[in-house]
């Protein structure tokens, strides 16, 4: 029986990491964790924030998913977006999910990411 998920792992190109750090850690406000020893020699990193994880792997033939992406529930979702805007990071909002603000953006891998934030009132920013 499941009973939560662990962590979602999204792929980037090998030598990426300190673009990865960046983004998730610098900018996003994430925590980087340390990956046990053998698998921190495959190279990538891992954050979490709150009850999220997130595994980055290298992967050399990575191709970023034009559909597939982690949602991740957000407080200020205003500000958060206009952090990414300053640092020239790309936002698309959407507002057809009633009650919640809703963006997507990308990571440094071209990985699709959406970030949520319930607005109680029905009506998104």
């Amino acid at each position: 029986m499941i009973t939560g998920l662990d962590h979602v792992l999204l792929a980037a190109l090998p030598g990426t990491e300190p673009a990865l750090r960046a983004f998730y850690g610098d900018l996003l406000g994430m925590t980087e964790i340390a990956k046990p020893p053998a698998l921190a020699a495959r190279g990538g990193c891992w954050f979490e924030a709150g009850t999220a994880r997130l595994h980055l792997g290298a992967d050399p033939d990575h191709r970023a998913a034009r559909k597939a992406h982690p949602a991740f529930t957000v407080t200020d979702i205003d500000a958060l977006a206009a952090r990414l805007t300053a640092a020239e990071v790309p936002v698309a909002w959407d507002h057809d999910l009633p009650g919640r603000g809703r963006f997507h953006s990308t990571d440094p891998a071209g990985n699709r990411l959406e970030f949520l934030e319930d607005t109680g009132d029905g009506v998104e920013p």
